[in-house]
This record gives C-alpha cells, structure tokens and sequence, in this order.
C-alpha cells in the first residue's frame, strides 16, 4: 500500500513538473520570437529610414522628414464630371461583368475668374514678388493664403514670366484649368497639382518646359485616365476665353479664322496627361508625337463613341 502511495505520488510530481516546465518553453519561445521582431523593427529604422511613410503634402521632392509642414489645405474642392467612372460594373448571370460607368457627355468647366477681386489682384502681386525676388518656388497657397487661393479658378498668364521659377506647387487647389503661358517656365523642373480635383487637362504647352522632369497628378481626376478611361468632351468646342495666342505646335500667329483643335495623351514629367491642342492647320496636328503606350494612339476629338483601351479596374 505504501508502496503504491508514494508511486501516486511521484507520478503527480513528475506531471506537474513536466506541466512547468512546458509552460516555460512556451514562454521562452513567444519571448525569443518578441525579441527578434523588436531586433528587425530596430534594425530597419536604422538602415532605412527613408522608407517609413511621410505625408509629402505640398512640399517638394527631396525635403527633410523633420521639415515637413501640416496639410494646409482647409477645403478640397470637388466636382460631378467623373461620377460615373466610380461605379461599379454590372455582373451577369455567369459572374461577368456586362456593363461599365453609364458616361454622358462631359463639357469643359467654363467659370470665368473674377479678375477684379481681391484674391486675383493678390495673386498677381504675388506674382511680381516671385519675378522680382528671382525665387525658385511658386506656392500660391503660401504666398496669398487659403482663403484667398480658394477664389481662384485659373492663373494669370504672367506666370509665363516666372523663368527662375524651378518648383510649382498647387496642391489641393480649385484650379479647373492651366493657362498655356505655363510653356514659357523655361526652368519649371517639379509640377505638383495633386488633389486639385477640378484639373481634368492640362495644356498642351506644359510639353515646352525643357526641364520638367517631376510631376505629381491626382490622375484620376483626368479625362482618358487609365483605371478608369473616363471619356473626352467633344471637340470642338468655343474656347475662345482660354484659347493661345499662337498655334500650341509651331508656335506661329493664327493666320484663319479656324483653329484646329485635338485630344492628345502625353507623357510628361513623371505622369501621363490629356492635353488640349489648338493647332493652326491640320499639317500641325499631323506632326504631333506619338502617344503614350496603352491611350489612344492617335490625337482625336474626344466624344462618347471615341475607342479607347480597356480600363484597369
């Protein structure tokens, strides 16, 4: 009896040890496992700082993480025209997808700029102090503040005159459209319009800064785009009120009364961009470059029925 007792026992002894000692491991291998994802995390920050995330907002490339400044745009403005390009497609009866965005057709954001405003005239006073100053750096919403910034729809065409101006920042405006006069910044090398939302083209001018090779564009907000193909507005239209005032291709004096007009998706800096062309002949529109890879490889007059590459959504 004795015998057996002191056997009961042992064995409880043993198994609660083992139990114990079970737990350790456990405990020691969860610790081992913290410690060397600590160990990675450390030696991560450390090798490669650059690549923990930080906002860039409107600042340009190449500035210091502990000088990066808060967002500063207090409103983003928005619109109606690419509604449609966030609809879902329709699904058939086997899973495929059988229709896409319902598109209308799209026009051009025609709101004329109150040039006799406050905002305008302090936006063209700001202008002169750039040109003046010889500064490398246009930033409206800096130089005018967000309240004034907000008022405004377009710039000046004395930006053309900003040559020393190496840097353009427009983030988060209420831009709807470029002057072409921005072809004359014969030193712009960055271009940041991101998350002006109402920026669906851009000029085919911009193709004349020598020097730009950055661009930072919220390129879902562009007619063509390529997740979406959102259409073109049909062409042509009565731009007169932001028409230039030489042919965009050879650069010589409208000598007709018509001008020729034409949608052409370029690379430029860093994206792709619908431009506007207004053209003095047909030879001129012929003589256009070759399209981007994966748009439509040829200018074209915009419209629903224009056939454009599947999108990647």
């Amino acid at each position: 009896m004795l015998r057996l007792l002191v056997s009961g026992v042992y064995d409880v002894a043993v198994s609660e040890f083992w139990q114990q000692f079970s737990l350790l491991v456990i405990a020691a291998i969860l610790l081992g496992i913290l410690l060397r994802s600590r160990r990675k995390a450390a030696k991560a920050t450390e090798d490669s700082p650059v690549k923990l995330y930080r906002p860039r907002f409107n600042q340009r490339s190449g500035t210091a993480h502990d000088q990066l400044k808060p967002n500063p745009v207090r409103h983003y403005a928005s619109c109606h025209c690419l509604d449609a390009q966030y609809e879902r497609a329709e699904k058939g009866a086997e899973g495929d997808e059988v229709a896409g965005p319902r598109w209308r057709e799209l026009s051009f954001h025609t709101e004329e700029q109150d040039t006799g405003s406050e905002a305008w005239g302090a936006l063209e006073a700001y202008i002169a102090r750039v040109r003046a100053d010889e500064s490398d750096e246009f930033d409206p919403l800096t130089g005018i503040g967000w309240e004034r910034w907000e008022q405004i729809i377009t710039l000046p065409k004395s930006i053309g005159t900003l040559t020393s101006v190496r840097f353009v920042s427009l983030y988060g405006s209420h831009l709807v459209r470029i002057p072409p006069e921005i072809g004359d910044m014969a030193n712009l090398e960055e271009f940041d319009p991101y998350t002006s939302r109402c920026l669906h083209w851009f000029p085919y001018e911009i193709t004349r800064c020598p020097t730009l090779k950055r661009s930072r564009v919220s390129t879902r907000c562009l007619y063509g785009n390529y997740k979406y193909r959102p259409p073109f507005p049909r062409l042509p239209r009565d731009l007169a009120a932001f028409s230039p005032a030489v042919c965009s291709v050879c650069r010589e004096p409208f000598t007709q009364e018509r001008i020729y007009q034409a949608w052409i998706s370029l690379n430029v800096a860093t994206d792709v961009l619908p431009l506007l062309v207004h053209a003095c002949s047909e030879k001129c529109i012929d003589g256009l470059p070759t399209p981007a890879a994966g748009y439509v490889q040829e200018p074209h007059f915009g419209g629903l029925d224009l056939k454009q590459p599947p999108p990647l959504w």
